[in-house]
């Protein structure tokens, strides 16, 4: 992977990108709605389609898809500290596995030393599970947590702040999304937005439109130094 000499720090974003935890992320909402009586129908394609944007987005499409569930408990933040519990509960029952590409990056860059953080909307309490299931992502030495922030992607804060602490003079940073929610917050930065999503978003096109590298997994990579240009 020379490739990855090309760059002086990397981003990265964290569930659905490095580890398989979006998908567990969609099992956790559909255990919240049956833990209140109901089916959440959606296959996990819809789910991204419903969830990757902002989380208004995928409040209201529950609501709208569940209506009793909105007359049972309209407060959303109930509903949502129930999905917390549920996504606890299954990291703390299966497996979290790396997604396909990953580990073979990351031990890349860790044996350039390249600088590299991951920058994520997840909170600690879930990541300190997640690190524990796999020790190749010890190999990342500074984390950017739900904590250590204000504003949630799609804000660019969080990107932001890990660009002006880690990345000094560097003058070609590169940052690795999986939503559009996570790719809106790091176009808003000077870093090279890559675009990692096997799910067909419709606005692929314009992404790609506007400079954003597309790749079907990490695993792809291997092709970015013909087109990083």
């Amino acid at each position: 992977m020379r490739w990855v000499e090309d760059y002086q720090l990397f981003l990265f974003d964290l569930d659905g990108l490095l580890v398989n935890t979006e998908e567990i992320h969609y099992f956790a909402y559909k255990k919240m709605c049956a833990g209140r009586g109901f089916a959440l129908s959606w296959d996990f394609v819809e789910y991204c389609l419903k969830a990757h944007y902002d989380s208004e987005r995928l409040r209201k499409s529950i609501y709208s898809d569940i209506p009793q569930l909105y007359e049972m408990e309209p407060n959303w933040e109930v509903l949502y500290r129930e999905k917390k519990d549920a996504m606890l509960d299954l990291l703390n029952e299966g497996a979290v596995h790396m997604m396909p590409g990953a580990e073979e990056l990351l031990h890349s860059l860790a044996e350039a030393d390249i600088p590299r953080c991951v920058v994520t909307n997840s909170p600690d309490e879930q990541i300190q599970l997640i690190r524990k299931k796999n020790a190749v992502l010890d190999t990342i030495p500074h984390w950017f947590t739900r904590e250590t922030y204000s504003h949630p992607k799609p804000h660019p804060e969080c990107y932001l702040n890990a660009i002006k602490t880690l990345g000094g003079s560097a003058e070609k940073v590169i940052g690795f999304e999986d939503t559009p929610k996570g790719l809106t917050a790091l176009m808003q930065t000077r870093a090279k937005p890559v675009f990692i999503s096997q799910v067909e978003y419709p606005e692929i096109p314009e992404y790609i439109a506007k400079g954003v590298l597309h790749f079907g997994s990490l695993e792809s990579l291997s092709g970015i130094g013909t087109v990083q240009k």
